[in-house]
Parts: structure tokens; C-alpha cells; sequence
């Protein structure tokens, strides 16, 4: 542990907690949506994004110095894909979770960011996971977890694709 919490343990804390908000939204959500009828699809790949995105924390934290300048045009586009990450939950509302769930029958989202893009979460998450190492300079830490994410996600968005693909329509 870092001998004193400087910006940058500060900001991680911030999202850590932020995070932990969203699980438990997440966590009831998906209760709901499975007890009404919904189809939980790739749970396998579930527990190495909760180890990726841990780590992802537990390493930014350990590792940016507590005495890192923080560069300011990336700490507000950061808190710019925060805003992203408000508006796709607020967009996906009671089917917003951290699962693959499919609701038979339902039409999918097509409001907010998801009237521009597919995955929009995703593009979110790559960005995130990238920017906040890089606005203390901490290119070591940016590179491998965004690469590790991105091929973490090519998984996820594959799976969670074909689960959608009957609900697209032709």
C-alpha cells in the first residue's frame, strides 16, 4: 500500500466505490430480469472480468505514485467516459447489468448511445481502462490492461452478440 493516498489513490478510491454502487445495481437488476424469465448466456467469461477489472484497480492504486501529476485534459475526458457510463445505465434502465441476460420477446434498447453504436458500454470500459493510468503517465499499466481488456471484450461482445441475434430481427 502506498505510504500516503496522493490524487491519483484518491481518484481509483472514487471509482472502486463507484464501481461497487454499480454491481449492486447490477446484482438486482439481474435477479429481476432471471425471475422474469430471462436467459443468462457466457457466465464463463464472468469471472475473469471481475479479475481483470479488480486488478486493473488494485494495481492502479499500488502502483501510480502518490506524488503523480495528474494531467488535466485526461483526468476531464475521464470524467467525460464517466458521464458515458451514466447515460448507458440510465439508457438501459431496469435491464442494465453487468451479465449477459436476454429478455425473449423484448425489444432491445435503441435510445441513448445505443441509437449510435452497438456496445457502447464496451467502447466506455476500453477507453476507461486505458485513460486512467495514462493521466499519471503510467503507460505500463495502460498498454497490457487495455490490450488484456480489449481481447476480454472480442470475447464477451461475440457471446453477448449471437445471444441478441433473434432479437435483432433480419
Amino acid at each position: 500500500m502506498p505510504d500516503a493516498l496522493g490524487l491519483a489513490q484518491w481518484i481509483v478510491l472514487a471509482v472502486a466505490v463507484q464501481r461497487a454502487l454499480e454491481l449492486v445495481l447490477a446484482r438486482r437488476n439481474t435477479a429481476r430480469l432471471l425471475a422474469a424469465g430471462g436467459i443468462e448466456t457466457g457466465a464463463g467469461h464472468y469471472p475473469v472480468i471481475v479479475l481483470l477489472h479488480a486488478s486493473w484497480l488494485a494495481v492502479n492504486f499500488l502502483f501510480l505514485p502518490p506524488d503523480a501529476a495528474a494531467n488535466g485534459p485526461l483526468l476531464g475526458i475521464f470524467c467525460v467516459f464517466q458521464a458515458g457510463r451514466v447515460w448507458v445505465i440510465a439508457s438501459l434502465g431496469a435491464f442494465w447489468t453487468t451479465r449477459i441476460i436476454t429478455m425473449p420477446g423484448q425489444p432491445l434498447t435503441m435510445r441513448g448511445p445505443y441509437r449510435f453504436m452497438r456496445h457502447p458500454n464496451y467502447a466506455i470500459v476500453a477507453l476507461e481502462i486505458a485513460c486512467l493510468p495514462l493521466i499519471f503517465g503510467a503507460w505500463h499499466i495502460a498498454i497490457p490492461f487495455a490490450l488484456a481488456n480489449l481481447a476480454i471484450l472480442a470475447w464477451r461482445i461475440r457471446i453477448e452478440d449471437n445471444t441478441l441475434a433473434p432479437r435483432r430481427g433480419p
